[in-house]
């Protein structure tokens, strides 16, 4: 690979702020930044006084660079941001995120809506409340809802066809506004309390309730009285559970800890006064990558990935502080329409937030380094168990899922030295073979898997095929037959075969090739790491056949007749009154229909009964 001649370019960059993109010598994009001054910047990668290994490494593999001026540094910043979401180098910091967070929806209606949506759109006219940092956070707080405040939770199509009161009616979770069970003014009073509840106003719910009660029992309305005592409690109750809350209304706070190469982002979500959960992230961190680069691309990433239902809170309190803080809240500010500030000194209640997120951080990433120090473990005695002279990085699992022959699916699952690499898990639809024929289905899916050929990351050391000596026999033929495709690197093919009672622990491994038959202990890591790839491959497998096959028992008959499109199909049972009745018709009957000619009848008879 020829020197990058760094004096003759750093003659030719200007002094503007801009980003920057560094290539290999594939012509690949290795790293994308950005800078206030992109001549400063740049001249300091290749300084004689840069002893940083990630640098070096970096500045090792770069053939050219390329930049491109923007007018300020926050423009530079959004700028580098699309390019690391559209490119993903290898030297960046990477988010591997791609979570849509839900809201709470109180829909403008006559009789308002309470409802989980996954994006706020701006058509549907109503107020939000959120985002929660999970479906089923919303789901429990919908729950709650519907025990202190009575207001409808059904949808609209549900909501307007309504005759009688539903069981929620009964239960005494709704109003009935759909039959008009109760009072206008009452339904409409309950939709203002639900709404100052979930903007964190419990306590002048609770009084206001209060003075309610007091006013009915003193007008001899018993019952009413007793309706206001009961939302009370509940009330004080969920007060008594809320185990952290404050004056605050929207804030995210941000734990940080950073050890050994891994880091471990804690987030706590604090909306109208109240935690409403927290999350976990440990980004994809290149090795030596510094502190504020971390927390700086993972701010980048989490806000401005544009999913939807992300939204930039008012404040962002930090636990480490980094030099462009400025610089985002800025950016935050603009990208949301209102001040965003991002705060490192703090007192009172939002320094106990941020202790909290801190605390978690620290406890996650001291978990997750216990269980990557398990999952090395594990790869060291297999390794050992196996005789490998190399360590292994990559393994595949094959299994074959189908029912009486229906809708086979064969999945493919991979682990690395982290553990389940899942965006490289694949599932294949098996056409083509006789119906329950799992060697010819394990042969296609292989076939199909390694049809071209492999690059270095992405052939496995070992292949793990879950069956007994027949599939393994059938995977031994493919991929001998494929030997072309794995330059300088050919899999070892392991057969996992189920003991005779087929429980955990009586496994047999089969080697390809010589069959021989690798005894491994109930009790042994190693062993315990093959169950986990081989339970996750057939959950994986059997997840798709199951989606295959509803999807199946989701389709109409009549589909897939040539000459029947939907209005036909329409017609046809609308007709006869349903698939059976269109099954039981003649030819005759069929053919007596306005657009089916005796041909078209014919076709549809042949179809339904062979």
């Amino acid at each position: 690979m020829a020197k990058f001649d760094s004096d003759a370019f750093l003659k030719t960059v200007t002094t503007e702020p801009g980003v920057y993109r560094m290539f290999d010598d594939k012509d690949q994009i290795i790293y994308i930044g950005k800078a206030k001054n992109l001549k400063k910047r740049l001249s300091s990668y290749f300084s004689l006084t840069q002893k940083h290994p990630k640098t070096l490494a970096l500045v090792s593999h770069i053939v050219r660079i390329e930049v491109t001026i923007t007018h300020t540094e926050t423009e530079a910043l959004i700028l580098e941001h699309n390019f690391i979401k559209q490119h993903k180098p290898k030297y960046n910091v990477l988010l591997r995120d791609d979570k849509s967070y839900p809201y709470l929806f109180l829909s403008d209606h006559k009789h308002p809506q309470l409802t989980l949506v996954r994006s706020q759109n701006k058509k549907r006219k109503g107020t939000y409340f959120g985002p929660y940092p999970s479906g089923g956070a919303v789901r429990e707080s919908l729950h709650l809802m519907q025990k202190l405040f009575p207001i409808r939770q059904c949808e609209d199509s549900y909501y307007k066809n309504r005759s009688r009161p539903c069981l929620q009616y009964q239960l005494k979770r709704c109003l009935g506004p759909c039959v008009k069970a109760m009072p206008e003014q009452e339904y409409q009073h309950q939709v203002e309390l639900a709404t100052a509840f979930l903007q964190g106003k419990s306590q002048p719910v609770i009084e206001e309730l209060v003075t309610e009660m007091e006013s009915a029992s003193e007008s001899l309305e018993f019952e009413k009285a007793a309706v206001r005592r009961d939302q009370i409690q509940s009330l004080k109750k969920v007060q008594e559970q809320q185990w952290v809350s404050g004056e605050v209304e929207q804030l995210d706070v941000l734990g940080f800890s950073y050890q050994h190469g891994v880091a471990s982002i804690h987030m706590l979500f604090v909306r109208q006064g109240r935690v409403l959960g927290s999350r976990n992230y440990f980004p994809k961190v290149p090795k030596n990558s510094a502190k504020e680069e971390i927390l700086s691309s993972f701010l980048s990433q989490f806000y401005l990935s544009g999913q939807n239902g992300r939204a930039v809170p008012r404040e962002i309190l930090l636990s480490d502080d980094f030099a462009d803080r400025a610089v985002f809240e800025e950016l935050f500010s603009a990208h949301s329409g209102y001040k965003t500030k991002l705060k490192v000194v703090m007192r009172g209640e939002r320094l106990r937030f941020v202790k909290l997120a801190k605390t978690n951080a620290n406890v996650a990433l001291s978990t997750h380094l216990s269980q990557q120090k398990s999952i090395l473990q594990r790869y060291s005695l297999l390794e050992e168990k196996l005789e490998l002279t190399e360590p292994i990085q990559r393994m595949e699992c094959y299994d074959i899922s189908h029912m009486m022959g229906e809708k086979t699916v064969a999945s493919c699952v991979v682990f690395n030295r982290e553990g389940a690499k899942k965006s490289d898990y694949r599932r294949f639809n098996i056409t083509g073979i006789t119906p329950g024929d799992d060697y010819a289905a394990m042969g296609q899916v292989l076939a199909r898997r390694f049809k071209e050929v492999q690059s270095p990351e992405t052939t496995p050391d070992i292949i793990f095929i879950d069956g007994g000596l027949g599939q393994l026999s059938q995977a031994e033929t493919i991929i001998s037959s494929l030997e072309a495709h794995f330059p300088g690197k050919y899999p070892l093919l392991i057969g996992i075969a189920k003991g005779v009672e087929r429980k955990a622990g009586e496994e047999t491994l089969i080697l390809a090739d010589s069959h021989e038959i690798v005894e491994m202990s109930s009790d042994s890591p190693a062993l315990h790491l093959i169950q986990q790839i081989r339970d996750e491959s057939h959950r994986f497998a059997i997840m798709g056949h199951r989606q295959q096959r509803d999807k199946v028992r989701r389709t109409s008959t009549l589909e897939g007749i040539p000459g029947v499109g939907a209005k036909r199909r329409q017609m046809l049972l609308n007709h006869f009154g349903g698939l059976q009745g269109v099954k039981s018709a003649s030819i005759d009957e069929l053919s007596k229909l306005n657009g089916i000619s005796i041909s078209l009848a014919e076709t549809i008879h042949e179809a339904l009964h062979h």
